[in-house]
């Protein structure tokens, strides 16, 4: 019984880190819809949604089943309410890289990007693949200092964030407002992707030491 336990455990954590492979392959993919005016990559990103959905609600209901069934207690407890938090989490970021193909969607077959904000997203479009794919890792390593590097990671894609600011508001954008309007949308997708994989690895943090780091703002409770 006991033994059967515990695989039901670690079979959670696989799936969980399996979701952080599929959010960071939505994203990876919405953003070279963006970059390229791609509407078939645009589509596949959006019809992929559904099964990021439902590997949110098969984790949850394993865990839910776990609570009811097994009564968990310490790490294993932390476990399992670190699943379903982070899982909600995860979903979550598939959501915004839905949002931003629907946006290539939307503008195509015209791009969406002016040329001179298109190296940001490129990069934030980057930093976000590899929060993804780092929070995957930190979930099978449970390396603590790993998820605490994530946070550092995001502060990067806080930076682009605030200067693509900088770049719609200049006297000298050309692009009128319906472009700026996108652009702002757009960049709250990628930093809100990015705070959201911080969640995940503080889950991780949580289960390891039975703390939970700062700054989860209300959203990611």
């Amino acid at each position: 019984m006991r033994e059967a336990y515990h695989l039901e455990l670690g079979q959670l954590a696989t799936n969980l880190a399996g979701m952080c492979s599929k959010v960071a392959d939505a994203m990876e993919l919405a953003t070279r819809a963006l970059l390229e005016a791609n509407l078939s990559i645009a589509e596949q990103v959006i019809s992929g949604d559904e099964a990021i959905d439902d590997a949110r609600s098969e984790c949850e209901e394993q865990a839910y089943a776990l609570l009811a069934l097994q009564a968990p207690v310490a790490t294993d407890l932390r476990t399992v309410l670190a699943v379903i938090h982070a899982a909600e989490s995860l979903e979550r970021m598939g959501d915004l890289a839905l949002h931003v193909a629907k946006v290539a969607r939307r503008r195509h077959p015209a791009p969406v990007l002016p040329e001179q904000v298109q190296g940001y997203f490129a990069e934030m479009g980057r930093i976000a693949v590899a929060l993804a794919r780092k929070a995957e890792e930190v979930i099978h390593s449970r390396d603590v200092a790993a998820a605490r590097a994530i946070e550092d990671a995001d502060d990067e894609m806080d930076d682009l964030h605030r200067h693509l600011f900088t770049v719609i508001m200049n006297k000298e954008w050309e692009h009128g407002v319906a472009s700026a309007v996108d652009v702002t949308l757009l960049g709250r997708f990628y930093e809100r992707y990015a705070d959201h994989a911080v969640s995940v690895a503080k889950r991780v943090v949580f289960v390891v030491t039975g703390r939970m780091p700062g700054s989860l703002t209300g959203d990611d409770l």
